[in-house]
């Protein structure tokens, strides 16, 4: 049990030295990825970023060139994935899985459009898996893209802001965090996936009640 800990600790901890080894550009390609390629649902894009920012109150990173590089390669990100999602259509309900494809992401994010409309592009931002194939469900369904650009440049800048922020002035409260990164990765990973964990089991809850 012990050493199952130290692996993960270890893994969480590697986030830090890919943020220190890629620097803002690294941060950058990952947020794109992540956003826009459905290879990316996998991608740590909340505790990097918020690495980021711990690393940037430490002196280790430039502040403004976290924010404005990373935000435009968020939004760039999800502008591809819409577009994917406009040509395809609803081909992608029909593809098959294979390893970077998962059709049940898809869909997830399908009834999370469905269920909260318009700001899911928002809400997205904050839930992983959900925010790398909510970009192609609007495509998909033709959302009026100006409607689409617009609560995407918001839920942009919020995200990457948001994130980074917290991360840099959590760095500025809390001497040598950046010491402990490890511990603060952890819990925006535990953070992060409450929401779509919380859904998952409302979900299966709602499905295993009988119809009165």
């Amino acid at each position: 049990m012990g050493d199952f800990v130290k692996n993960i600790l270890h893994a969480l901890n590697n986030i830090r030295g890919l943020v220190q080894w890629g620097g803002p550009v690294l941060v950058c390609v990952i947020v794109f990825v992540e956003t826009g390629l459905f290879v990316g649902f996998f991608l740590p894009g909340d505790s990097l970023l918020v690495t980021a920012g711990v690393l940037a109150a430490a002196g280790r990173l430039g502040l403004f060139w976290l924010l404005i590089p990373v935000t435009l390669c968020a939004i760039a990100g999800d502008q591809l994935g819409y577009f994917i999602g406009r040509q395809m259509g609803q081909s992608l309900y029909k593809r098959e899985d294979s390893r970077f494809f998962k059709k049940r992401h898809l869909e997830s994010a399908h009834a999370f459009y469905e269920k909260h409309g318009g700001k899911t592009i928002i809400m997205a931002r904050f839930v992983p898996i959900i925010r790398t194939f909510c970009p192609p469900v609007a495509g998909a369904a033709r959302m009026t893209y100006s409607h689409y650009l617009t609560y995407d440049i918001f839920g942009g800048f919020l995200w990457v802001w948001g994130m980074i922020l917290t991360g840099y002035f959590l760095g500025r409260a809390v001497p040598h965090i950046d010491e402990q990164i490890h511990w603060v990765i952890a819990v925006v990973i535990v953070l992060s996936l409450t929401p779509p964990a919380l859904h998952a089991w409302k979900a299966r809850r709602a499905s295993s009640t009988p119809n009165t």
